[in-house]
C-alpha cells in the first residue's frame, strides 16, 4: 500500500522546459535591448552641439544632428545579438570614416559672382574621431547589471 506522504506527481518535480526557454528568451531580448538602448544613448550624447570641427579622438561634433539622429539599435534574433549603430547614409561611408579615420571625397556646390552654379569635389583625409567604441567602452560595465534578476516565472 502506497504511503500517504509519497502521493504526488513526479512531472511536478521537472521544469516545465518550453516555459523556461520562453522565459530565458524573453529575458535575452530585453537584456540585450535595454543594453542596446544605453549604448545608443550614450553615442548620441557623446556627440556635442557646437561650430568647427571636433578634435581628431574625440566624438564628432553634432552640428546639425543628422548623425546623431540616425544612431539606431535593434536585436537580431539569427545571431542573438544587438547591432548598434548609424543607419539611412546612401551610398556614404562617412559614418565609418568618422568612427576609424580614412578618406573621402568632399563635394561642394557654390554660386559664383555670375550666378554661375559650380560643383568642386577634393579628396580629403579625416581623422578618427570615434563616437561607437567609446559608447560601448563606457557601457560595457553595466551590460551585466541588465541580465540580473531577468529571468522571472510565474
Amino acid at each position: 500500500m502506497p504511503s500517504p506522504l509519497i502521493n504526488m506527481k513526479v512531472k511536478a518535480l521537472f521544469f516545465d522546459a518550453p516555459k523556461v526557454k520562453r522565459a530565458v528568451n524573453r529575458a535575452k531580448r530585453r537584456a540585450l535591448s535595454r543594453a542596446g538602448a544605453f549604448i545608443r544613448t550614450r553615442a548620441r550624447t557623446s556627440m556635442r552641439r557646437r561650430r568647427g570641427s571636433a578634435q581628431p579622438g574625440k566624438p564628432p561634433h553634432a552640428h546639425e544632428g543628422s548623425l546623431r539622429r540616425l544612431i539606431l539599435f535593434a536585436y537580431d534574433p539569427s545571431v542573438d545579438s544587438v547591432v548598434v549603430g548609424p543607419l539611412g547614409f546612401r551610398n556614404s561611408a562617412i559614418p565609418g570614416t568618422l568612427e576609424f579615420g580614412g578618406t573621402e571625397t568632399v563635394t561642394r556646390r557654390r554660386t559664383l559672382k555670375s550666378g554661375k552654379r559650380v560643383i568642386e569635389s577634393k579628396r580629403v583625409s579625416i581623422a578618427a574621431r570615434p563616437y561607437m567604441g567609446p559608447a560601448l567602452k563606457k557601457e560595457l560595465p553595466n551590460i551585466p547589471r541588465q541580465w540580473a534578476n531577468s529571468v522571472r516565472g510565474g
